[in-house]
């Protein structure tokens, strides 16, 4: 799994703008929690390439927590952390945290983007 890591406020703009062409996941990481570990080791471990379709976001929240905050405030979903949201047509499709986070629902919201 190739993660973009978000480490700029300006990248938000471009995920919004990503956002209409394909579904953009973006996973909140603490660096100092084990459950966040074990949720990205999980998600890590089970991507797969049906979900090739979905661009992946990785942010440090720790270390860039402005940057979380104003995720929460332009998405208008309460911050936790871990925390995985999934954004299509800069509206979020999907948002969970901790062991809640699972990548068979983040697979099934991303689908509903796909015109048959």
């Amino acid at each position: 799994m190739n993660w973009i890591e978000l480490k700029e406020a300006g990248q938000l703009e471009i995920i919004k703008a990503e956002s209409h062409q394909q579904p953009v996941l973006i996973f909140k990481h603490s660096t100092r929690c084990s459950i966040s570990r074990a949720v990205l080791d999980r998600l890590e471990r089970n991507w797969h390439i049906d979900l090739a379709t979905i661009k992946p976001y990785f942010l440090d929240l720790l270390t860039y927590r402005s940057i979380s905050n104003q995720i929460a405030a332009d998405f208008a979903i309460e911050h936790e952390s871990p925390q995985a949201i999934l954004i299509y047509q800069n509206k979020p499709l999907y948002a969970q945290s901790h062991f809640g986070i699972d990548l068979a629902e983040i697979n099934r919201a991303a689908n509903k983007t796909v015109v048959s």
